[in-house]
């Protein structure tokens, strides 16, 4: 087991002068499982291959446990990887293929059966060690392949997005089995995702990543209902957060697309400590936290309604900007007619219209 921690850690590309990670400070707790999310190319697939020793460090420094490992090869790190495409070897038992790292370090034959027979006891594999990878369906693959990390029994999992290639239906479920495994082997995972769901449900502490830097690292209650900035606000939730353009008319008063809104104590608060009056915001409110019982409410036009089964989005707009509210599915709205949107007004959040940082 072990802590994993980056000290100003830069990575470099030297070809195209290109700095994807900059300034890295980052620590990974023993026994964590930390997601790293954000879009693609945001870095969260480099700083994995950084710890597993796939990428060096340009400057800066990585520690596994108390050692300084910037210069030590991956096989000497005790880290174990699970890519999204499984890399097993075709022509290898299930068996052959989750022994295959032990047989080249030179573990004994006894060893190596005890470590196999427990992995895929956990796993719930034993009666697939005989077949071939191409036998056993995608959840099943995936399963070998993190078997055949387990058996190594490192300091550290390194999972690079491995349920992407599995349906909707599979991912769900393997979620919570990776999330059982951590529990019961209780080692360091590190997660990399670009699904905020995933996110959400699997980590302990989540990383949110945007071109190379960290916008914000807390619990999925944290990044979910205390954002630092724009981004972590509309890259966390689904659908994402509404972004209204905000003109604070006084104290207890806001106009947003063209309507005036009585504001509560909670958000008088906000404009008090950051002087507000008189000037432009931009009001942040989850699809979410539109209800009927809600204590605000917004005219709107609908422009289209999805129906989610117990739920149904309704879509609108105002100027160009696109908005979304998620309702009860009993909830009487109309197409193209206008209606009250009622929404709690105490959950709207405000950010700065320059830095975009949360106004608290």
């Amino acid at each position: 087991m072990a802590k994993v921690q980056f000290k100003n850690a830069d990575k470099i590309y030297e070809n195209s002068k290109t700095k994807t990670i900059d300034n890295l400070n980052l620590e990974i707790k023993d026994k964590e499982f930390l997601v790293l999310v954000g879009p693609s190319g945001c870095g969260k697939s480099t700083i994995l291959r950084m710890i597993a020793g796939l990428e060096s460090i340009s400057s800066g420094d990585l520690f596994i446990g108390s050692d300084r490992v910037n210069d030590t090869h991956p096989k000497d790190r005790d880290i174990a990887m699970v890519f999204q495409n499984y890399a097993l070897y075709p022509h290898m038992t299930i068996k052959e293929n989750m022994a295959f790292g032990l047989k080249m370090r030179k573990f004994s034959k006894e060893e190596i059966e005890k470590r196999v027979n427990e992995a895929a006891k956990i796993l719930d594999l034993e009666e697939y060690l005989d077949r071939r990878p191409k036998q056993l369906s995608g959840g099943q693959r995936q399963r070998v392949a993190l078997g055949r990390a387990m058996v190594r029994e490192p300091k550290v999992f390194l999972m690079d997005e491995p349920l992407s290639n599995l349906d909707a239906k599979l991912r769900v479920q393997m979620r919570s089995e990776i999330k059982k495994l951590h529990k019961k082997i209780g080692t360091t995972f590190v997660y990399v995702t670009h699904d905020q769901v995933e996110a959400l449900t699997m980590g302990d502490r989540i990383v949110i990543l945007n071109k190379g830097y960290i916008q914000q690292i807390g619990t999925p209650q944290e990044v979910y209902s205390n954002p630092d900035n724009i981004f972590t606000a509309g890259f966390v939730g689904s659908p994402a957060m509404n972004f209204f353009d905000a003109k604070i008319i006084s104290e207890n008063e806001m106009e947003i697309i063209g309507q005036k809104i009585s504001l509560p104590k909670s958000l008088q608060d906000v404009i008090i400590n950051n002087n507000l009056v008189g000037k432009d915001v931009i009001f942040g409110l989850r699809p979410e936290f539109f209800a009927a019982d809600g204590n605000s409410s917004l005219t709107v036009i609908p422009a289209l309604i999805e129906l989610l089964g117990s739920e149904k989005l309704v879509h609108f707009s105002f100027k160009d900007k696109k908005y979304c509210a998620k309702i009860p599915q009993d909830f009487d709205i109309n197409e193209t007619k206008q209606a009250q949107l009622p929404f709690y007004i105490e959950k709207g959040l405000f950010f700065d219209k320059k830095t975009e940082k949360r106004l608290r």
